[in-house]
């Protein structure tokens, strides 16, 4: 056989090679180095998985709590993000406290006069329906808001996304769309709102086991950055001497962007477009929103679980990225 035929040969073989391996990398969703996620129901909740890992449950049917919630929420390096208290017996360093904080939530504390916020007897019920999709890494779901007799009094529809680029971020994407579709609906200007988180107690600024801090985009620190507007706002805390962080974004087209802050130096962290009175002192009502019947509003939010300070992990750059990406 001529050299060059031999040569020929040999080439066609390795490039053969070469692309059987690059099929088997991208079936198995591991190319360059993403991460391959997957969606289960299983008991009442959707199971997401990053490389057959738990990330994080969407509960959805539990008798106990008044609203769907995330739990647990695992970040990059294995650690639980949010506190165990009050979906388990509360890990050493928990406050038992505030039992309507569980984990990972959407809500408010005053929607027609009905408090969805706290729990107990007379207050309101966020109620799973339905998903109308379900896809490889994210899903939407129907919710109904009810009071305490079970009228509905607005109706929500939530997309949400899970993202896991590398090794070093996890994400949870949500886009929430509220509709009046009894009645006319009124948000309260309340501060007991609305898109909120209630971390592990290392993100603490106070406490037992207290090692976190906290920053906000317009460079407000510490404890002040509550009842503050902002872009977004970043706790974080070293874990096993390496530093993870939270950071929630409130995405531009979002009504009164840039949000406030419910965010307290116990942990709690929560964007708020409502509570006007609260934060700035203005009359009562002042951060009312209204639908009327058959009208609705969506709010986008990003919480990015990622290894390092918000210098280090360039939550600055992340959100601009994030913000125009549609």
């Amino acid at each position: 056989m001529p050299i060059v035929h031999q040569y020929h040969t040999l080439l066609m073989k390795l490039a053969c090679t070469a692309s059987i391996f690059l099929l088997l990398v991208f079936s198995h969703g591991l190319a360059y180095g993403a991460n391959k996620i997957s969606l289960k129901k299983e008991n009442g909740s959707v199971v997401v998985n990053v490389n057959d890992k738990l990330f994080t449950r969407y509960v959805y049917k539990d008798a106990k709590r008044a609203k769907p919630v995330f739990y647990p929420v695992v970040g990059p390096l294995g650690q639980s993000l949010t506190r165990k208290y009050p979906m388990e017996e509360a890990a050493k360093g928990e406050a038992k406290d505030h039992p309507h904080h569980a984990s990972l939530w959407y809500t408010h504390g005053e929607v027609n006069g009905v408090d969805f916020w706290a729990v107990g007897k007379g207050k309101g019920k966020i109620v799973h329906q339905d998903f109308l999709s379900m896809e490889a890494s994210s899903f939407t779901a129907l919710n109904l808001w009810q009071n305490a007799e079970g009228k509905t009094l607005l109706q929500d529809q939530r997309k949400l996304s899970f993202h896991a680029p590398n090794e070093q971020d996890r994400a949870i994407d949500v886009a929430i769309t509220l509709k009046a579709a009894v009645d006319d609906v009124t948000f309260g200007d309340t501060k007991e709102g609305s898109m909120g988180i209630r971390m592990a107690p290392q993100f603490r600024l106070k406490g037992e086991v207290a090692k976190g801090s906290a920053l906000n985009s317009e460079g407000i620190v510490g404890k002040a950055v509550w009842g503050k507007r902002a872009s977004w706002v970043s706790y974080w805390a070293p874990f096993e001497e390496k530093e993870v962080g939270i950071s929630i974004f409130d995405h531009p087209s979002n009504l009164r962007h840039p949000t406030w802050w419910h965010a307290r130096d116990y942990g709690l962290v929560a964007a708020n477009p409502f509570g006007l009175r609260h934060f700035e002192g203005k009359p009562k009502g002042a951060g009312n929103m209204v639908l009327k019947k058959g009208e609705e509003v969506t709010f986008r939010y990003r919480f990015l679980f990622h290894v390092g300070n918000p210098k280090d992990a360039e939550i600055s750059s992340r959100y601009l990225e994030w913000s125009k990406a549609g």
